[in-house]
């Protein structure tokens, strides 16, 4: 079986042939394809279609959840954040669970085309050596049609977010969804992460057959998300979670995806908000416990930084302290050998000084 994973055509996701340029824009479709309600047909892309108000109740109750996880966890104290910590510990907890529930409403849109499977558990696909030494070692272009073994000797592993599976079309994606990708800016984790997606795309024909009741492939194509919608770049496997429409192949994902996180947004700053007022008010009564009648003019107590000096002055005390040898570093015998003698070195982790 031939499969197709590895040509990188201009304007799609990371495909096998060229001739796949404009799948998405210029796909015919059947005649059970299900024209959407009040939509020329002229405007349509896609044979499926998907209404924020039939999956509402679905997407609120994943958004429900996710809120309740990040308001549940407990933070850890930390002395620089203070009272403040409560509100770093809901920042870090949104970037995870925000990352979650896009996997979960992809899932659930997902559902409006039969023809998809969506695999979420148990995804550690293996990072066979052949597989990442090719990529690392050829260009992904000249790679097409290559398949090899899951089961061959690995480096380590790779767990994507999604594998969605094609059934009509033999065709399966690796996703990687992310919230967003401006912390990848500068850094080589993004190409590390597409590497991997790489490699796991030339086994995954096989781990499917083997591991999928016998699902069978003949094209893998990997995308990473940007749940910011930043600009993407297909020809390297970047896509805005706004077109999402085009890999699901069904109209209105996007839209409600947009809705998902407009509403989910809404509710975590409500969440920060109340927080941020609870540490405000902490803060307050610290400060006014703190406060003394002394202070109430708002004069110090004390002169911190001791009486005034003239910049003369400062000087003549800093040429006084040199003289009395206040910064004496000693001297180097001239005597003394260049070599220096053999000295015993001890090295280990640090522990306490021994006393005597």
């Amino acid at each position: 079986m031939t499969t197709h994973t590895l040509s990188v055509p201009a304007g799609e996701v990371l495909r096998s042939t060229a001739a796949a340029a404009s799948m998405f824009s210029q796909r015919s479709f059947g005649p059970g394809a299900r024209i959407g309600i009040g939509e020329p047909p002229a405007l349509r892309r896609h044979p499926y279609i998907v209404r924020f108000a039939e999956v509402e109740a679905d997407l609120d109750l994943l958004i429900d959840r996710a809120i309740a996880a990040i308001a549940d966890g407990e933070p850890i104290e930390d002395e620089i954040l203070g009272h403040y910590v409560h509100i770093a510990s809901l920042v870090r907890a949104v970037s995870f669970r925000e990352g979650k529930l896009l996997e979960q409403a992809v899932e659930r849109l997902a559902k409006a085309n039969p023809n998809i499977t969506v695999l979420t558990q148990s995804l550690k696909l293996p990072l066979v050596r052949a597989a990442l030494d090719a990529v690392s070692g050829n260009d992904w272009s000249n790679l097409d049609g290559v398949k090899l073994d899951c089961e061959a000797p690995a480096k380590g592993s790779y767990t994507p977010d999604l594998i969605l599976v094609n059934r009509a079309r033999h065709t399966a994606y690796i996703l990687d969804l992310k919230r967003s990708l401006a912390s990848y800016g500068d850094t080589s984790r993004l190409e590390e992460l597409k590497l991997k997606m790489m490699a796991s795309a030339m086994v995954l024909p096989d781990w499917l057959y083997k591991h999928h009741k016998r699902l069978m492939v003949d094209t893998v194509e990997v995308a990473i998300v940007d749940g910011a919608s930043r600009p993407s770049d297909h020809a390297t496997g970047i896509w805005a979670l706004s077109e999402i429409d085009d890999l699901l192949e069904i109209d209105g994902v996007a839209a409600c995806m947009a809705e998902l996180r407009l509403r989910f947004g809404r509710r975590v700053q409500q969440l920060l908000e109340a927080e941020a007022r609870k540490a405000l008010g902490v803060m307050a009564v610290v400060a006014s416990d703190a406060m003394c009648p002394s202070t109430g003019t708002g004069k110090p107590l004390i002169a911190l930084n001791g009486p005034a000096r003239s910049y003369e002055e400062e000087q003549a005390m800093v040429a006084q302290d040199e003289v009395d040898g206040h910064y004496d570093l000693g001297c180097f015998d001239e005597d003394q050998d260049d070599e220096p003698e053999p000295v015993r070195i001890r090295v280990g982790f640090a522990r306490r000084a021994r006393r005597h």
